[in-house]
This record gives structure tokens, C-alpha cells and sequence, in this order.
């Protein structure tokens, strides 16, 4: 089993990683930040995913994956009338061209069996503030469930883990200056263990059937 996880030098890209490779996976990272301290079984590829002609030179050179999970990501937030269209560019690229990027270069390349799991958001259904990022995470989902449709004759499977505010960095980015996390129902944040848990079981065979779905981890926030 080797896994592909984007991102996987901090926040959720990191909990993913060190999950899998707790559970005997072999990873292969891809972030523009150094090398975390994942140990055995961990590769890292130090790049901008955003570099189109850099990652798919990665992706060529990568032999015997057998899921993608792309949990890199970046939070920019605006209300109209101050949309910023550099900003929104630059999350569409990260979020939704490197989705299909990789899924382009993997997909056909993926045993029957294989995994590609998005990591969207839970804001995808709208949030004031943030519509920008909105748009990129809804995007993903049209993406998953094409693809799942596409992907299924094969038994690879495609889904989007839709978390709330997670307790990574992304919660103390200054460029969500005045527009507040919201704390979800249970009265926490999301963890990021939370979500590397239901990563790593949407990889295993037990989730053979589930497929073309956002799952949310919201704890309650959707109520």
C-alpha cells in the first residue's frame, strides 16, 4: 500500500500521513514546506503544487501508488465588495487544477482497488465571507462524483472528507482577519487525527462501497 498525501507537512496532510504510516502504509508527501519528521516509510517531495510543470515531472517519476488523498489547501477570505481575484485564483488553482492534476496523472495508473480521497470543506454549501473558498471546495465535489462515475468500473473509489474548523495553523491565519472560526455544536474544534481516521478508512478495503460522496466532520456544525 502507498499512499500519495498532499499537504502532508503540517495540519491534516500531517495527521493523514502519520496515520497511514502507523498503519503500515508507505507515503510519498508532496508540500512546498520542508520535510516533517514521519520516519520510515515516508517520502517527501518539496514543492508548489501550484508549479504545473514541476508536479507532473513528481508524478511521472512515481512508481506504485496505490491511493491519492489531497489535503493541501489555503483559506483566503473577503466579503463582496473586496473580492480578491488573485486570491480566488490561487485557491482554485491549489485546491481544484491540482485535484484533477493529479488524478489526470495517477488515475489510469491506479490498481482496480485503488483510492482518491479530496479533502473539501464543510463551508462547500456557502458561508458569508468565504465565498471564494467556497466555490473552490463545492468544485471538488463535481469532481469526486465524476470521477467516481468514470473510476467505478474499477472499483477505485473517489470521496470528499468535508471537515469544520479544524485545529490546524489554517485557525490562526492572519488573512481570515474578521471572519472568525466558528466553534462547532460539541463545543471543539475539529481534530486532525479525526480526520486522518476517516481517511484512512475510506483506503481501506472495508470502504469498498462507498463512493461519489462528501462526508462531512463537522461536530454538529451542519445542524
Amino acid at each position: 500500500m502507498h499512499a500519495l498525501v498532499t499537504g502532508a507537512s503540517s495540519g491534516i496532510g500531517a495527521a493523514i500521513a502519520a496515520r497511514l504510516l502507523a498503519d503500515g502504509w508507505r507515503v510519498t508527501g508532496l508540500d512546498l514546506a520542508p520535510a516533517p519528521e514521519h520516519g520510515d516509510g515516508y517520502a517527501h517531495y518539496r514543492l508548489d503544487l501550484t508549479d504545473s510543470a514541476r508536479l507532473r515531472a513528481v508524478l511521472a517519476g512515481l512508481d506504485g501508488i496505490t491511493a491519492v488523498v489531497h489535503a493541501a489547501g489555503v483559506l483566503r477570505v473577503a466579503p463582496l465588495g473586496a473580492l480578491d481575484a488573485e486570491s480566488g485564483a490561487l485557491m482554485f488553482r491549489l485546491h481544484v487544477e491540482v485535484a484533477a492534476m493529479l488524478a489526470d496523472a495517477l488515475a489510469p495508473r491506479l490498481p482496480e482497488g485503488g483510492r482518491i480521497v479530496l479533502v473539501g470543506s464543510r463551508t462547500a454549501s456557502g458561508a458569508a465571507g468565504r465565498s471564494q473558498y467556497a466555490a473552490s471546495k463545492a468544485a471538488l465535489v463535481g469532481l469526486a462524483r465524476s470521477w467516481a462515475a468514470e473510476l467505478a468500473p474499477r472499483r477505485i473509489t473517489v470521496n470528499v472528507i468535508a471537515p469544520a474548523a479544524t485545529d490546524t495553523p489554517m485557525l490562526a491565519d492572519p488573512s481570515r482577519s474578521g471572519v472568525a472560526p466558528r466553534l462547532p455544536p460539541i463545543g471543539r474544534f475539529i481534530r486532525p487525527e479525526e480526520v486522518a481516521a476517516l481517511t484512512a478508512f475510506l483506503l481501506s478495503a472495508e470502504a469498498g462501497a462507498i463512493t461519489g460522496q462528501q462526508i462531512l466532520v463537522c461536530g454538529g456544525a451542519s445542524l
